[in-house]
């Protein structure tokens, strides 16, 4: 047992390390949480990344319990997830567009984080290189000898928290460019001039997940 958990624990530091590299590499959590940070504040931003963390929680579960398999082994599936998160990210962009006048932040307090919560689990939750990551990664640092699906959930949540982490740092980084956007003119001009970028990373998305 104690050759067990030290090899678990050098795994998992590894692992830990692995997940920080792979989030600070530009994505579409990465971009499209810069975008609401710098456009509609810190509140926005928070409220994408709890949906996010749930939506990469939920995904580590299915993966401990064997269903991304499935989806990954399902090239149907595996396509239909990929085009509609490819088009909700195209719908986002357009939102963004449209909406790009108003002021977000006068939504009431609760709808706009339910609002964004959504976006943010929804965006996972359609994105099928979440399963593979958890399917061809995660294994990896599994050590034999113990439960996999046990270590599989340890594994789940330390990416969940390494992500959120980064994810909270992005959004508070990026809330500080508000102040440009304070003119209304120019506030039109860089929050549309973002919503091009969410569709250049939907594009982008489209070409990354592709088989």
């Amino acid at each position: 047992m104690s050759i067990f958990v030290e090899g678990f624990a050098q795994n998992w530091w590894l692992f830990l390390i692995s997940s920080i590299l792979i989030e600070l590499t530009p994505g579409p959590n990465m971009v499209y949480l810069a975008i609401v940070g710098a456009s509609d504040g810190r509140r926005a931003g928070y409220a994408v990344t709890a949906g996010v963390a749930l939506g990469l929680a939920t995904v580590g579960l299915l993966a401990a319990a064997g269903l991304t398999t499935v989806i990954n082994n399902s090239p149907a599936l595996y396509q239909l997830l990929r085009w509609a998160g490819v088009i909700y990210l195209l719908w986002l962009a357009f939102d963004a567009w449209r909406d790009a006048a108003e002021d977000v932040d006068a939504a009431p307090v609760g709808s706009a984080f339910r609002v964004y919560f959504r976006r943010g689990l929804i965006t996972n939750l359609l994105n099928p290189k979440a399963a593979v990551f958890y399917i061809a990664v995660l294994p990896g640092f599994t050590v034999p000898g113990g439960s996999i699906g046990g270590q599989t959930f340890v594994l789940s949540l330390t990416f969940v928290a390494a992500a959120t982490a980064i994810h909270l740092a992005i959004v508070t980084l990026s809330s500080q460019a508000r102040r440009l956007l304070e003119d209304p003119r120019r506030s039109l001009i860089i929050r549309r001039t973002l919503s091009l970028a969410l569709a250049a990373v939907a594009v982008w998305f489209a070409w990354k997940t592709r088989f």
